[in-house]
């Protein structure tokens, strides 16, 4: 799913009944990718917060050695199969990190 150039978009008419398949342009061979794409960014920024929340625990001291272990492994895990389904749909993460405009990237 791609923004619709303004030259692609009907005239205006009353835009507050305009719904979002009119404002957006999406092509249907690439809507599953893209779809997959916006999961994966939000799964990919979930993951990264856990992992800060996990290092903010870590170094307070809050944690058994026991239960850093178990975090930590199961956040590489997790990674590792986040690269897989990157590769499974045609992607790298790099290409998660969407551009926010002036707000720079997400990621």
């Amino acid at each position: 799913m791609v923004p619709a150039h303004p030259d692609e978009l009907p005239p205006p008419l009353d835009t507050s009944r305009r719904t979002a398949a009119e404002r957006l342009h999406t092509d249907p061979d690439t809507v599953e990718r893209d779809l997959v794409r916006l999961v994966l960014t939000i799964v990919e920024l979930l993951r990264q917060l856990m992992e800060r929340q996990a290092l903010h625990r870590v170094d307070a001291g809050d944690l058994t050695d026991d239960q850093e272990e178990r975090l930590g492994l199961t956040l590489m895990i997790l990674h590792d199969r986040m690269q897989e389904l990157c590769e499974r749909y045609g992607l790298t993460m790099e290409d998660l990190n969407l551009d926010l405009g002036p707000l720079g990237t997400l990621l």
